[in-house]
C-alpha cells in the first residue's frame, strides 16, 4: 500500500521553529560523497511553509524514481523563496578530503542564498563554519520538508552532470552509475585508465 504524503509530518521540525520566531529555514543537503567519479553536489533552499505553496511529495531523493525526483526538482525551485547549488570539484575533493569538500559546498550554498535564513538545517551529522543557527537531522531528508527539497534539487543536478560527462567520456557507463563504483565502471577504469573527473584518492586502488 502506498504511504500517503503527509504535511504535518514532513513539517514538524519546522513548524516548531516558526513557533520559536524563525522566519526563514534553509534546508541543505548533498549528493556524490561516494563516487569515485564527479563531484559533490551541495544544495540550500528556503521554501514557503505556507499550506498552499506547498510541494506535494518532497521526501528523501533515495526514495523516489528518477521521472519524480525530475518532476519535484522543477516544482521545488518555481515555488522555492530561493536556492542555491554548489558544485565542489573532484580536484578539490582530492585536495581536501570528501568531509571537508562537502562542509565547504554547504558553506557555500548558505552563504550564496539571496535571503539570510533565520535557522539552517542540515542533513546527517554535519557542523557547517557558518554564524546561522543550525541543527542536524540524522535522517533528514526523509524527516524534514526544507532538507527533502534540498535533496533532490541537488540529485537532479549532479546526475544530469553526470550524463553529459558520460558523453564526454564513455568507457565507465557514467550515464547508469553517476560516478559510484559499479562492476562496469571498475571495469572502464582498468581499461582505459582514469579520465579528468575522476577523484585520484577513491581510485588509488585501480
Amino acid at each position: 500500500m502506498k504511504k500517503i504524503w503527509n504535511a504535518d509530518e514532513k513539517l514538524k521540525i519546522e513548524r516548531a521553529l516558526l513557533q520559536k520566531g524563525a522566519r526563514y529555514i534553509a534546508g541543505v543537503d548533498e549528493v556524490g560523497r561516494g563516487p569515485l567519479a564527479g563531484p559533490v553536489v551541495c544544495a540550500a533552499v528556503i521554501m514557503p511553509l505556507d499550506a498552499a505553496s506547498l510541494v506535494e511529495g518532497v521526501d528523501d531523493s533515495k526514495k523516489l524514481s528518477a521521472k519524480k525526483r525530475e518532476e519535484l526538482s522543477e516544482k521545488i525551485k518555481n515555488a522555492a523563496l530561493c536556492y542555491k547549488i554548489v558544485e565542489i570539484d573532484e580536484k578539490t575533493i582530492d585536495e581536501i578530503n570528501i568531509l571537508e569538500a562537502t562542509k565547504l559546498g554547504m558553506k557555500r550554498a548558505i552563504e550564496e542564498l539571496a535571503i539570510t535564513p533565520d535557522k539552517v538545517l542540515t542533513d546527517g551529522n554535519m557542523t557547517i563554519d557558518t554564524p546561522i543557527p543550525q541543527r542536524s537531522v540524522v535522517g533528514g531528508d526523509a524527516l524534514s520538508y526544507s532538507i527533502g527539497a534540498a535533496s533532490i534539487i541537488a540529485k537532479v543536478y549532479r546526475d544530469a552532470l553526470m550524463d553529459t560527462y558520460a558523453e564526454k567520456y564513455p568507457h565507465y557507463a557514467f550515464e547508469k552509475n553517476k560516478g559510484y563504483g559499479t562492476a562496469a565502471h571498475i571495469q572502464g577504469i582498468k581499461e582505459h585508465g582514469l579520465c579528468p573527473v575522476h577523484r585520484k584518492t577513491f581510485t588509488k586502488n585501480f
